[in-house]
């Protein structure tokens, strides 16, 4: 199971076929279970030739999709790897705490040094390299939304992202 499933998406039990089409005045209509499972395959990197294999959709409709759900399938990657670099380096928060707890310790020991000291400046060198790895493993989770969905009272002008 991957972490669509926090969406009510499990991929390893929705259909790999998609329902046919509904032709409309000229139009194909697709069920919203092809869309969602567009959104999912392309969020987990699917490119639009296997998407057009898989669920039996023209590459212009997909290219559309694409536009249409960007954010959904922006938010869907970024989800997938946080939960990746969970999986793999551990809770950002324990991260961070390890890193802290590590800097105040060669913090401290600075502290009690001469400056004249050789180690003093690989000391210096280790609280640079883990403040760098604190900022990088508390970095931003970045989620999307259309500007349009934006609340009146929190729109600025070109605000499409926030860090959550």
């Amino acid at each position: 199971m991957n972490l669509i499933s926090g969406f009510g998406l499990r991929t390893s039990t929705l259909e790999s076929h998609s329902s046919p089409p509904i032709r409309l005045e000229g139009l194909f209509v697709y069920d919203d279970k092809t869309v969602q499972r567009f959104i999912e395959l392309r969020s987990l990197g699917r490119t639009y030739q296997q998407l057009e294999t898989e669920l039996n959709v023209s590459k212009t409709t997909l290219i559309t999709w694409s536009r249409k759900y960007q954010f959904q399938i922006q938010n869907l990657k970024a989800i997938e790897l946080e939960a990746l670099a969970d999986k793999w380096l551990g809770a950002v928060s324990v991260r961070v705490n390890t890193l802290g707890d590590q800097l105040q310790k060669v913090e401290t020991e600075l502290a009690s040094r001469d400056l004249k000291d050789l180690s003093t400046a690989r000391l210096y060198s280790l609280a640079l390299r883990l403040r760098r790895q604190i900022e990088q493993s508390a970095g931003p989770v970045r989620f999307t939304s259309p500007v349009a969905e934006i609340p009146g009272d929190e729109y600025h002008d070109q605000v499409q992202d926030w860090n959550g």
